[in-house]
């Protein structure tokens, strides 16, 4: 670990410390659970289009969990509801393992929390950031926020590798969906982990109590910056509705139809694509600080985005997993740029929910375009789609995004 990165996790609190731990755990669950996800359920006998209505149903569930939580977390208390958090984690994997229902899988999916995508999803992000923001100086709470999502980053490259790995040296031995269900429990047992380490939380991450004001009693949990919260909100809506077309699932599953990729090779692709991810937010903040976070936001954003319209063009796999790890060397500049903005323009009783309702706002858009994915992928014709329309509409989110906000800037750049 570099000497900077070192000095900056061991000045944190033990609090924040463990909020990094958590934030490993959860992610690599989710990276080992995302690349078998969509195999473990055909294997199951559902239908792509059944597998893609159940992952809209999922992330949906997933969004009304989260709101109810997040917006009023700050509230009721951020330990109690990231212990909630984990245990309906710890839930939705045991009930995924032990059943082929396609209605019992919906329930779990709804009431639950489990990830397709590999990307955060439940109040879990919400409630961190909000806990971070209160041990860190403004200055550098971007720079905390790059190396929270290098963690992230690479815990979900870990978790790919190891998912995808586990998953077929198992099948030297038992059926692929037995294999499958292995990595699904596992997914519960990492969450009963995290309901331990969130027990271990002390009062120093919640809110204080001087900081207690009458928004948090309101329906949101924000008041002062509701239009800002919400704006913002519609606009991360568009981006991951566009990002839903490809998530990490259903791309592991083109390069599957596509290239007929083995589920090893799929873990070892998909884990140097995180950790490019993870690396590039590292310099989001060194670039925030020269052009500012919003134009950081769109100026990293937008390139990336036409490296994903090319993907599905490439002749052969070697250039097709090339343009993709290129993609994802800098798409994820913006992750740590706008959550420090989203924190930035809050006042900190409200950042619990504001990175809720934003958050919410990204599982809404991420939710609904699976149940088109997975009609495009019944097609065989159409498997390409779903990365051309992700494409056009990120780069639509990118313009957007700059008109509206580049002259809002956040207090410290004021």
């Amino acid at each position: 670990m570099p000497a900077s990165a070192r000095t900056l996790i061991l000045g944190l609190t033990p609090d924040g410390r463990l909020l990094f731990l958590t934030r490993f755990i959860r992610l690599f669950a989710y990276g080992s659970l995302s690349v078998i996800l969509v195999f473990y359920l055909t294997g199951l006998g559902l239908s792509t289009a059944h597998v893609g209505m159940l992952l809209t149903l999922t992330l949906l569930g997933d969004t009304v969990v989260s709101l109810s939580l997040t917006t009023q977390a700050d509230r009721i208390g951020r330990r109690k509801t990231l212990l909630a958090g984990a245990l309906l984690m710890v839930g939705a994997g045991l009930i995924f393992a032990s059943t082929r229902s396609f209605l019992l899988l919906c329930a779990a999916g709804i009431i639950g929390v489990i990830s397709p995508s590999g990307n955060e999803v439940g109040p879990f992000l919400s409630i961190e950031q909000a806990a971070l923001s209160e041990v860190i100086a403004a200055p550098k709470r971007t720079e905390v926020f790059a190396w929270y999502t290098l963690t992230g980053a690479i815990a979900t490259a870990l978790g790919a590798l190891f998912g995808g790995g586990l998953a077929q040296t198992l099948q030297k031995s038992i059926p692929p969906v037995a294999s499958e269900r292995t990595i699904v429990i596992l997914y519960a047992l990492l969450g009963i982990l995290l309901a331990i380490l969130f027990h271990r939380l002390s009062r120093e991450a919640e809110v204080h109590a001087d900081e207690f004001t009458p928004q948090l009693r309101t329906m949101l949990g924000i008041r002062s910056a509701r239009a800002t919260v919400l704006k913002l909100s519609a606009l991360f809506s568009l981006d991951s509705f566009a990002g839903g077309f490809v998530i990490q699932s259903f791309a592991a599953y083109w390069f599957y139809l596509r290239f007929q990729v083995e589920p090893a090779t799929l873990g070892g692709i998909f884990f140097g694509a995180n950790v490019l991810a993870g690396v590039s937010a590292l310099l989001a903040s060194r670039i925030a600080k020269r052009i500012g976070l919003v134009r950081t936001m769109v100026f990293t954003h937008l390139p990336s985005n036409v490296l994903l319209l090319m993907v599905p063009w490439m002749p052969n796999l070697q250039l097709a997993i090339l343009v993709l790890l290129l993609r994802f060397s800098i798409s994820q500049m913006d992750v740590p740029t706008r959550q420090s903005y989203t924190m930035a323009i809050v006042r900190p009783e409200e950042r619990s929910a504001a990175a809720g309702i934003t958050g919410v706002a990204r599982t809404t858009g991420a939710a609904i375009a699976p149940l088109f994915a997975g009609m495009l992928f019944a097609r065989p014709a159409l498997i390409s789609l779903p990365f051309l329309i992700a494409g056009v509409l990120k780069i639509g989110y990118d313009l957007l995004l700059y008109r509206a906000f580049v002259r809002v800037p956040p207090p410290e750049e004021s």
